[in-house]
């Protein structure tokens, strides 16, 4: 191949040229590519942080949703406890209601023992009673489906106490005494 022979002003000339195309690859990667490699990389920092605050805030709204479906369930069940009371005070109607209840165990005496009211203020609206239940003849059998039935058609109920004793001249029948704690809503 044969090459032109380059005069020395045309040699200057290329060389200024070829480090002019130098200076400038320089200034374009310094000046102009690198800020935007920065921008890029703070950009899709950016996009990753509000993906995660997204996501975060999809998890918040299925938390709020099953918050606000189980608020309507514990308002639901309230209305339906606060329903199971009675308008007149618990003396009047809790008694009559377990007499009925154990009718065929031949109940005797049911009496309230005591009343205390809640000391957590959320609470404050309900009172706590004690009572006392006597059965004095029921049938072991009978009277532990009798018990079981109680507490889980009274949802505010709990028994709290059972004393049993053996008639000696009746063996088959036991006498009974059944301390039941109650939740009642303050009229």
């Amino acid at each position: 191949m044969n090459l032109p022979k380059l005069s020395k002003d045309q040699i200057k000339k290329l060389s200024l040229s070829a480090m002019g195309f130098v200076f400038l690859l320089y200034v374009y990667l310094t000046f102009f590519l690198g800020p935007l490699q920065k921008i890029r990389g703070n950009t899709l920092a950016q996009i990753a942080d509000r993906q995660k605050k997204i996501d975060n805030s999809k998890a918040e709204v299925v938390k709020a949703a099953t918050l606000e479906r189980q608020a309507k369930e514990s308002m639901a069940r309230f209305a339906a406890l606060k329903a199971l009371t009675p308008e007149v005070a618990p003396i009047a109607w809790f008694p009559p209601r377990m007499k009925t209840f154990f009718a065929n165990q031949g109940i005797a005496v049911a009496r309230l023992e005591s009343n205390t009211n809640f000391k957590q203020s959320e609470l404050g609206a309900w009172t706590k009673y004690n009572w006392l239940i006597e059965l004095p003849q029921a049938d072991f059998t009978a009277l532990g489906k009798s018990i079981a039935e109680l507490e889980n058609s009274q949802p505010l109920l709990s028994i709290t106490k059972l004393s049993i004793h053996l008639l000696p001249e009746q063996p088959q029948f036991q006498q009974v005494a059944i301390a039941a704690t109650t939740v009642i809503e303050k009229r």
